[in-house]
């Protein structure tokens, strides 16, 4: 259709325009995607944080009663083989009374921190938890330290028994259990 000349003599085009916009419209967002790219794309972990975000421990010479400690993201890890004696003194213990009774574990998905939801292989006895106080971020004693015979926290007083849990003194939580599997004697974190 054609359109009348304007004071000037021109003719308007407004498909032409309506195309010329769009284009413009495309070519700005292009530019604008293209612009912000990089900064989403540098808050993405490096590769050598992700090369860190998982580890393997293996746990084959790990005897019951004895335990290891690894660090695994730039914090420690505890790693024990509970002997029968204490898996039955800790399943002895009613959950209810203590001032924690939530299993902490992502591993598993009870509702109390008894002995089956606290242990990684309950079969074997093998716990693992984060070897970091719930109260301030101490790193407590192991190897049956404190009044449970589990982990003490020197710096204020934390006692916690042999499945980690809070038994006595300022820290509100049990110890975390880490995201962990077990593949035989190869235990993976993260």
């Amino acid at each position: 259709m054609a359109h009348a000349p304007d004071d000037h003599g021109h003719v308007a085009d407004e498909d032409r325009r309506d195309i010329l916009f769009l284009a413009t419209g495309a070519v700005g967002a292009v530019g604008v995607a293209s612009a912000v790219w990089p900064l989403v794309d540098q808050m993405n972990p490096s590769a050598s944080v992700l090369a860190l975000s998982t580890m393997e421990v293996d746990i084959s010479a790990l005897e019951p009663g004895q335990e290891m400690k690894v660090s695994f993201l730039k914090a420690p890890v505890f790693i024990r083989r509970m002997t029968e004696e204490e898996m039955e003194k800790a399943a002895a213990v009613d959950v209810s009374a203590m001032p924690d009774p939530d299993p902490r574990n992502p591993n598993a998905a009870g509702l109390v921190a008894d002995v089956n939801e606290r242990l990684i292989d309950p079969a074997r006895g093998i716990i693992v938890l984060s070897g970091v106080c719930t109260h301030l971020g101490c790193v407590p004693l192991g190897d049956g330290a404190g009044d449970y015979k589990g982990w003490f926290c020197p710096c204020h007083g934390s006692h916690y028994d042999s499945l980690g849990r809070i038994r006595k003194g300022p820290a509100p939580e049990n110890l975390p259990i880490p995201v962990a599997s077990l593949d035989g004697d190869i235990l993976k974190l993260g």
